[in-house]
């Protein structure tokens, strides 16, 4: 849950914009836009894969004195 005080002083459009930066840190749109709709467990499972799979093809960073 997100809390917002606002400060004396400060105006609305301020507050409002320290609120959205709270909100996206938090990953709450992150997770609302996830379950705006219905997804199945193989389906979750499928994008997981792929995501583990575009993972592995990546190449790995080349440390310098190695």
């Amino acid at each position: 849950m997100v809390k917002l005080i606002v400060r004396d002083r400060e105006s609305i459009q301020e507050a409002v914009r320290r609120f959205r930066k709270l909100v996206e840190r938090s990953g709450i749109k992150k997770e609302m836009r996830r379950r705006e709709y219905y997804e199945k467990p193989s389906e979750i499972l499928r994008r997981a894969r792929l995501r583990a799979e575009r993972r592995a093809r990546r190449p790995l960073p080349v440390r310098p004195g190695m």
